[in-house]
């Protein structure tokens, strides 16, 4: 994992030049690897674990598509657009025997398929962050996105942990942030109920992985806010008690409800055609 490294002012001159075209920092730009307590947080804060497949992008000399196959049995992708760094990871990866779990690609890392991610960790700067942002939404619900140091913008982190890094040379903290995100499930809209409960809907807002919205039922209703993780939604316990939900492609169904709304358990709802569930 590395960092295209750099002074502020020569690092916002070189993105507005190449964000246009996508391009990726060339390999005359100095590359920094992330220490290995960083990258261990990294691949734990994500919770790595066999079945996994991780997608690194700017994966410099593969530490840590590496380490995710040895020391948590995931498979792994390293994209890097620096050919002697791939090289050198090819190099590397066999030297730590994990080759057949193993790919590493001399690719423009927008140009990488991620669908078959279920992890993507990057040390990258904020704005090519941000232009990852669209494709790193648009994956499936669930899979998870690491950040060494840089965020998304406004798309605030799930969690984010602080590592000391006593020996660290970019900027003046000596410790390194690791961001975790989990791609939320698309649920804005309105949903509309069948069978027993023809007639009830739910009708949501979102920004990310939150909502906000309203749950109706006959005469009843109850308000709704609350988190998204991956496929699951979940308002905090109030007056009215904990509500959930799960997502799928095309339907919400609630597995957890109390207080006015608790006959409503298990019902499923499915996404309108229209603007109203009439």
């Amino acid at each position: 994992m590395t960092l295209p490294f750099q002074l502020s002012l020569l690092a916002s001159t070189l993105f507005v030049a190449t964000t246009a075209a996508h391009a990726q920092p060339t390999e005359e730009v100095p590359f920094i690897t992330s220490p290995d307590n960083v990258t261990l947080e990294m691949l734990s804060s994500a919770g790595v674990k066999r079945g996994d497949h991780v997608i690194d992008l700017g994966s410099g000399d593969g530490r840590i598509v590496i380490l995710a196959a040895k020391r948590f049995e995931a498979t792994g992708l390293g994209v890097e657009i620096d050919p002697t760094l791939v090289a050198k990871s090819k190099i590397n990866v066999r030297k730590a025997g994990v080759a057949d779990k193993t790919e590493f690609l001399v690719q423009d890392l927008f140009k990488t398929d991620l669908a078959q991610a279920t992890v993507v960790t990057m040390y990258l700067l904020q704005e090519v962050n941000l232009l990852l942002r669209p494709s790193l939404l648009a994956l499936k619900p669930g899979t998870r996105i690491v950040s060494h140091d840089w965020d998304m913008g406004d798309w605030a982190p799930d969690r984010t942990t602080v590592v000391p890094v006593p020996n660290k040379v970019v900027g003046r903290e000596k410790s390194s942030k690791v961001h975790l995100w989990t791609v939320p499930a698309r649920v804005e809209g309105l949903w509309c109920a069948g069978g027993l409960l023809r007639g009830a809907s739910i009708k949501l807002t979102q920004k990310y992985q939150t909502f906000e919205g309203t749950l109706a039922w006959r005469d009843r209703t109850r308000e709704l806010a609350g988190t998204i993780s991956g496929t699951e939604l979940r308002t905090p316990a109030g007056k009215s008690g904990e509500l959930l939900l799960q997502a799928s492609e095309d339907a919400l169904r609630i597995t957890g409800a109390q207080g006015n709304m608790a006959l409503a358990q298990g019902a499923s709802f499915t996404r309108a055609a229209g603007a109203s569930c009439n």
